[in-house]
Formats: C-alpha cells, structure tokens, sequence
C-alpha cells in the first residue's frame, strides 16, 4: 500500500515551483547588482528615492481609505447575512460571492467603460469606488463567516443581564467578530497596496500605486530594483500577518 504521506508529494512539488522558487528568486534579484554580486543598494535605494517613498505613502493612504470604506459597508452587510432573522436564503450570500467569479481585470475595465459613459473625470475618487467594489467581498465573507460560528451564548448572556440589543452589539457582537475584521483588512489592505492595473485603468495612470513602480521597473529590465521593492512589499505582509496572527489568538484568548 502506498503511504498517505506521498499523496501530499504532488502539491509539495507544486508549493516549491509556484510559491518557493520565485519567492527565493525575489529574493536572489533584490540582494544583487546587475553583475550578480551581493548588494544592499537596491534596498537602501528605496529609502533615499523619493518618488518612491511618495508613490508608497500614496498607496498606504488608499489602501487605509478602501480598508475603511469597505469595513463600514462590508460590516453590516455581513451582520445581515449572519442574521438568520433578516437573512433566510443562502442565494442572498452567493449574491455576494458572485462578483469574485468574474475576472477582476474585466470589472476594472467595465467599470472605467462605466465612468467613461457618464462622463466622470476619472481620478481618485473613481479609483477608490473600485478598489472597494474589487475588494470588499473579501471584507464581506471573513467578517460574515466569524460571524456565522461565534457562540451565540454570549449575546444571550448579555441580554439575560438586561444589556440593550445596541449594547450587545457594540459590547458582545463586534469585540467577537474582530478576528474576521483583521482578516478581511488584511485581504483588502495588502492587494490595494500592490496592485497596479485598477489604478492604471480607472485613473488613466494619473495616480500611480506601489505595484506600478514595481511593474514599471520589470517592463524597463530593471530586475533587480523591482525585486528589491517586492521583496520589502513581501517583509510588510509578513509583519502584518504576524499582527494579525497575535491580534486572533488575543481576541481568543479573551473568550477562555
């Protein structure tokens, strides 16, 4: 009989070419100069370029203004559908979904056709609107799934203590769902931050974002420098998901 353990082979080999060797490469390209030898000054340039440092400052600021619009829109779109009193169909959850099953280039470029119908000028303002409309199922279904599983005790308790709905809510329900609320800022944040074809096609690249610099470096051969600002793009998500990780085993650390 063949051991279980060998079933796990074919996605190992997968993990290691799709997922290890071009991190590694990033990595290899970012650490050296164009001749191949060992060199810090791809990333020490990023912290004395300018343009760079304002273009990530940029995409910090729409990555935190899209995280903020689509938890207030995405949060209570989510309590609705965890609400078995207000929500009795899973179609209304798949409604939700469904946007995630068309190609997110193709929205992005319906909706720039869109802008250019109405005769919107096209700028940040249209940027975020799709940003948020690209993003927010992934805020949408992690609050809504937190949401779903959490002890229904608690609010029960509360309310056999004389709290207020309103009170159960803000006291009971949204400390609980943080976990899903870190998690969906994580799925919305980080992408806003490196993505580079929604600004390019809903701002006619009037505004540039840090995947465009990162694109515009590898299009122009400049492979090394365009791995160095991968690669610190790949040391920000891992430090956010390490904050993400200790804020989900406090928030469950607070329910024993």
């Amino acid at each position: 009989m063949i051991k279980r353990s060998y079933w796990s082979l074919p996605y190992v080999i997968f993990m290691m070419v799709f997922v290890v060797l071009p991190l590694v490469l990033i990595v290899m390209y970012a650490l050296q100069d164009g001749s191949g030898h060992f060199t810090l000054a791809n990333v020490t340039r990023f912290f004395t370029d300018s343009d760079s440092l304002s273009t990530f400052a940029l995409s910090i600021e729409v990555a935190i203004e899209n995280s903020l619009i689509c938890i207030l829109l995405g949060y209570p779109a989510a309590w609705i559908l965890a609400n078995r009193e207000l929500n009795r169909s899973a179609v209304t959850v798949m409604l939700f979904i469904m946007p995630m099953w068309i190609n997110a280039l193709m929205r992005t470029l319906a909706t720039a056709e869109l802008f250019n119908m109405l005769g919107f000028t096209l700028g940040k303002g249209t940027l975020l609107f799709g940003m948020v409309y690209d993003y927010i199922p992934f805020m949408i279904y992690p609050i809504y799934n937190t949401l779903t599983k959490m002890d229904k005790s608690y609010a029960e308790a509360a309310e056999d203590l004389g709290a207020t709905p309103w009170k159960v809510f803000w006291k009971v329900t949204v400390p609980l769902s943080m976990p899903g609320v870190m998690s969906g800022v994580l799925m919305v944040f980080m992408p806003t931050v490196s993505t580079f074809a929604i600004s390019e096609f809903l701002t006619n690249n009037k505004i540039k974002l840090f995947g465009t610099i990162i694109q515009e470096n590898i299009n122009s051969s400049m492979w090394n420098y365009g791995a160095a600002l991968a690669f610190i793009m790949l040391v920000i998500i891992g430090i956010t998901s390490l904050f993400n990780d200790s804020t989900q085993e406090s928030a469950e650390g607070g329910l024993i």
